[in-house]
């Protein structure tokens, strides 16, 4: 049985499992919940022990056959060119389908806002400064340190650099780098690949936990909300997507790669991690998409950071909810300023603590919105964010496709259909 259909059975089933067990379930005496999240976290650390190695191999290697070939300048900003595009799209989505939907205006009592300690701890006194923190942690003073605390920005610009100063370099010394680093990364595209035979056991951990923490009867006071979210997302990922594989990136055929990336959106799904997916969009836009190794090789782990169209199109629905709900009408300027800043705070926002909720309460603050309506947003987070993840891994695997096209690079989709 392939594996996307393994694993879309493993989530079935885990939906099932945790709605069944709950909090309070037990198996044979044990917890089902801890039993969850024990076989989720085994497999999520198994993808996150392979990203360090893989993204800084991947990086650079990819600069140094840029920089050899005098081709990465050009590459660079066409890369960028297409994050920021295709983020600003999102975003302008997310922001015509809350304005449209209204869903913070309704005849219904409003849900009641408790102020979580624990969120108004992560925002407390953060703003503005939190955009230069994301920004100074693009050059790490330690880069040990940076490799273990995962500060993915900082480990890319050192490889980027690395890598392009090692194709200045001459003689058996370039060699033996370029020959250790090559074989570092096959290395960890093949422990990638072992990784994922138990993929279907990780998905199911994960998300069986999720459902059994959250249950679905707490979305109805949000449901609006949820929609909006999700109806933004899917255009972005059904319709935009699509289009820009067809006539920027010269797929005939979009759905193949739908089919393709089956395995890497799967596992972004359960995982609701761009890095820990890595591996996997990795290994799938390679062998299953075609596109060679030096363009996936750069573009996907900066990709991975950097390009968040499902994140930024959230930050920028959430803000509107919650100003819709506070009966505060926010003028067309304001709204200029949060799409900006719900495209800057994506960018590398995973490398501060309370990620999600230091980006929006970055938003709310410049617009005067109270953060204690931050708690409203937790009932519905978890499910949002694993869709969020899926939409931003998409648009990582597309822009590769972009990108190869755009290099003159033809995508063959060799097994697109297993």
């Amino acid at each position: 049985m392939a594996l996307p259909i393994q694993i879309l059975i493993a989530l079935v089933l885990a939906a099932i499992a945790g709605t069944l067990s709950g909090t309070t379930g037990q198996v044979f005496g044990i917890s089902a919940l801890a039993v969850f999240d024990f076989i989720g976290t085994l497999f999520l650390n198994a993808l996150k022990m392979i990203v360090i190695p893989l993204v800084v191999s991947a990086i650079i290697l990819g600069v140094t056959n840029l920089g050899g070939q005098g081709g990465f300048g050009r590459m660079g900003l066409k890369t960028i060119g297409y994050y920021l595009t295709t983020g600003f799209i999102a975003v302008v989505i997310g922001l015509s389908l809350v304005n449209l939907i209204k869903p913070g205006i309704s005849d219904a009592e409003p849900p009641q806002l408790e102020a979580n300690a624990q969120i108004m701890m992560a925002v407390e006194g953060r703003g503005s400064g939190d955009l230069v923190e994301i920004f100074l942690r693009m050059v790490p003073d330690n880069i040990f340190a940076a490799a273990v605390e995962m500060q993915m920005l900082g480990l890319i610009f050192f490889s980027i650099v690395f890598g392009f100063f090692l194709s200045r370099i001459s003689g058996p010394g370039r060699d033996t780098m370029q020959n250790f680093w090559q074989g570092l990364f096959d290395v960890m595209m093949l422990i990638t690949q072992w990784v994922m035979k138990f993929a279907p056991y990780g998905v199911f951990g994960l998300v069986a936990a999720a459902v059994a923490r959250t249950g679905f009867e707490q979305f109805g006071s949000l449901a609006w909300f949820f929609v909006t979210v999700v109806l933004a997302l899917a255009t972005h990922f059904l319709i935009v997507m699509p289009l820009i594989l067809r006539f920027v990136g010269g797929v005939r055929s979009p759905w193949q790669h739908y089919r393709a990336m089956a395995p890497a959106l799967l596992t972004a799904f359960s995982t609701s991690s761009s890095a820990s997916t890595l591996p996997v969009t990795l290994a799938n836009i390679e062998q299953r998409v075609g596109v060679s190794n030096r363009v996936s090789s750069f573009v996907l782990p900066l990709g991975a950071t950097v390009n968040m169209d499902g994140t930024a199109l959230f930050e920028c629905v959430a803000v509107l909810f919650i100003a819709q709900l506070f009966g505060v009408e926010l003028s067309f300027a304001q709204q200029v300023l949060v799409v900006v800043l719900a495209l800057a705070t994506s960018i590398g926002v995973a490398g501060i603590p309370s990620a999600s909720l230091v980006a929006i309460s970055v938003i709310l603050l410049a617009v005067g919105l109270p953060l204690e309506a931050l708690g409203l947003l937790l009932v519905v987070d978890r499910l949002l964010d694993m869709m969020r993840t899926s939409v931003n891994i998409f648009s990582d695997s597309v822009g590769a496709v972009v990108i190869a096209n755009l290099e003159g690079e033809a995508v063959s989709y060799p097994i697109s259909g297993n």
